[in-house]
């Protein structure tokens, strides 16, 4: 442990204050492969509607309905909000008279870590500062 929060976590016998930041002893190789979840594609999305650009009540929506063959992948899923996702329903976009903000892709590794340095918006503990962007540009 490098770093802690104020917070204290407690049990019936000890305190803890929660670690804000932490070395790991061995070098653990990042995964290529970036696995298709709920939160990565929130990630890949910016946490944003790709219909209206919402960032309220997101759920996923497949791009061409599964009614219509449509498979759950990185290329035929995007976060959408509720009210958007109703209105497409298991219709095309064409049909729907909705479009998409970007064409859903699968993001590389190196992507998502860069989109997960700017969640959650606007918290940086400053107990962070120290240790994050080291590869960043300094600036003369």
């Amino acid at each position: 442990i490098v770093a802690e929060y104020d917070e204290v976590v407690r049990s019936p016998s000890m305190s803890i204050r929660i670690p804000s930041v932490v070395v790991l002893k061995d070098f653990v190789k990042p995964q290529k492969r970036v696995a298709f979840t709920r939160f990565n594609l929130f990630l890949r999305d910016e946490f944003r509607c790709q219909y209206c650009g919402t960032k309220a009540e997101l759920t996923f929506d497949h791009v061409i309905p599964r009614a219509r063959g449509g498979i759950t992948s990185w290329e035929n899923v995007v976060a959408a909000c509720a009210p958007c996702n109703l209105r497409k329903g298991s219709r095309s976009l064409r049909q729907s008279g909705l479009s998409l903000r970007k064409v859903p892709r699968q993001p590389t590794a190196g992507e998502l870590l860069n989109m997960g340095r700017r969640f959650p918006p606007n918290h940086l503990h400053d107990s962070w500062i120290d240790f994050l962007y080291w590869d960043a540009e300094l600036e003369a």
